[in-house]
């Protein structure tokens, strides 16, 4: 197997590694440590962060990757993977929620993730695609770290209300349902 054919996997199952992922900082955190407050706002900006950029962009949902035009606007203005920014956002409010231990752990899993695996792997068919076009936008966009704030007029840009019921309704309430176990994690319920 190569290592393309384990991003291929992992694209393709990053929902259910996600999941297994949430279990892991489950069983690793200890209730009764997480810190409530900061993780719900790590948790709200992370879905915030979903919903601009799912609202930006068509077609996110499927097993394989694909794109019809290069996003640069709104949030793939800032970084070019808004989508998982706000995973990891939400990834580390719950971890947050969950405990220190389970912070690490979080984080070396969603760097593995989608550092090393999903990402590469949608690059790899974004310059096969788009070539100088995201080769430039590569250049002058940051991969997942916000490191500035580009103008106005990169802000701007087509966004569908509509789309977002369409495509954001699993993740809300994924985030919803996941949000409550780890609140009751953080309180020691569990």
């Amino acid at each position: 197997m190569t290592l393309e054919n384990i991003r291929t996997w992992a694209f393709r199952m990053r929902g259910g590694i996600w999941t297994v992922m949430a279990i892991s900082l489950l069983l690793v955190g200890r209730g009764g440590e997480g810190l409530i407050g900061v993780g719900l706002v790590l948790v709200i900006l992370g879905q915030a962060v979903r919903f601009w950029a799912a609202g930006t962009i068509q077609g996110y949902r499927r097993e394989t990757v694909n794109a019809e035009k290069l996003v640069t606007w709104g949030p793939f203005a800032i970084v070019r993977n808004p989508l998982y920014l706000g995973n990891g956002l939400i990834g580390l409010g719950w971890s947050f929620l969950a405990g220190y231990g389970s912070i690490p752990v979080f984080c070396v899993a969603f760097l593995v993730l989608y550092g090393f695996l999903i990402i590469p792997h949608e690059e790899t068919f974004l310059k096969a695609r788009f070539g100088k076009e995201y080769l430039d936008y590569m250049a002058g966009t940051p991969k997942l770290v916000p490191t500035r704030i580009p103008g106005l007029e990169r802000l701007r840009g087509s966004f569908e209300t509509a789309r977002l019921w369409k495509s954001e309704r699993h993740s809300v309430y994924v985030t919803v349902a996941g949000t409550v176990v780890f609140i009751l994690k953080a309180k020691g319920w569990l």
